[in-house]
C-alpha cells in the first residue's frame, strides 16, 4: 500500500470519527437551540417589562429548569394525573390533536424499548427499482384490493439525520427485508448519513426473505 494510500485511509477513519461525535452534538444543539429562542422570547419582554433591563441568557436557564420540572412533576403521582388530564384535553382540539398525537407516538415509537415501538428494521426499494431505504417497521395490516386481501407492512422511512420525519409507506410483505439490526443501530445509520453502517447488512434470520436475499455494502 503507498504512503497516499495509507494517508487517506487514516484521514478517512479520523473523519468517520469525528463525524460520529459531531453530528449528534450539533443535531443536539440545533434542536436546544430552538427551545431556548422560543423560551427567550416569550420570557424576554415580561422580564424586560417587570425589571427594566434584559437578561442575556435567560431562555438557556429557563429551559433547563423547565424539563427538569416537568420530569419531576410528571414522576408523582398528583402531577402525573394532572399530565394525563391535560393531555386528554389537548387530543380533544381539532387542529391540535393530530400534531400533538403523532409527534408524541413517533418520539415514544423511537425512544421506547417495548410496547408501541419501533422493533425490527428493514430495507423497501425506494425511491425506485435497485435502490434501497432503511425504514422502521411500524406495524403489519391487511390490504384489500381488487377483491384481493394481502399482508401488508407499514414501514416508516425516516429522513437523514435527523430521523423523526420522514414518510409512511404501505408495502407488501414480500417486499421488505428484514434486517438483523436493531433499532438504536438503525438510528445511528441515519443519523450519521450512512457513515456509522455495517459492513454487511444481512437479513434476519428466520425471516421469509433471509434464504433468498442479501444485500451487501
Amino acid at each position: 500500500m503507498s504512503v497516499t494510500s495509507t494517508l487517506l485511509s487514516i484521514i478517512r477513519r479520523y473523519f468517520i470519527s469525528g463525524v460520529l461525535i459531531v453530528v449528534p452534538l450539533i443535531l443536539t444543539y440545533l434542536v436546544l437551540r430552538l427551545l431556548f429562542e422560543a423560551v427567550d422570547g416569550i420570557l424576554g419582554p415580561i422580564i424586560l417589562k417587570l425589571f427594566g433591563y434584559y437578561v442575556p441568557g435567560l431562555g438557556v436557564i429557563t429551559t433547563l429548569l423547565l424539563i427538569i420540572l416537568a420530569g419531576v412533576f410528571t414522576r408523582n403521582i398528583i402531577g402525573a394525573r394532572l399530565y394525563h388530564y391535560g393531555e386528554r384535553l389537548l387530543v380533544r382540539l381539532p387542529l391540535v390533536r393530530p400534531i400533538y398525537s403523532s409527534a408524541k407516538q413517533l418520539l415514544q415509537a423511537m425512544t421506547a424499548h417495548e410496547g408501541a415501538s419501533f422493533n425490527e428494521v428493514g430495507l423497501v426499494v425506494y425511491p425506485r427499482e435497485g435502490s434501497y431505504s432503511l425504514c422502521f417497521i411500524a406495524n403489519r395490516v391487511t390490504l384489500e384490493h381488487d377483491g384481493k386481501q394481502e399482508e401488508s407492512i407499514v414501514a416508516f422511512i425516516p429522513s437523514t439525520p435527523t430521523p423523526v420525519s420522514g414518510m409512511v409507506v404501505v408495502v407488501p410483505e414480500r417486499d421488505v427485508i428484514l434486517l438483523d439490526m436493531s433499532v438504536e443501530d438503525g438510528i445511528k445509520f441515519l443519523v450519521s448519513g450512512g457513515v456509522a453502517s455495517p459492513k454487511l447488512l444481512r437479513p434476519r434470520p428466520g425471516s421469509e426473505q433471509s434464504a433468498t436475499s442479501e444485500v451487501e455494502r
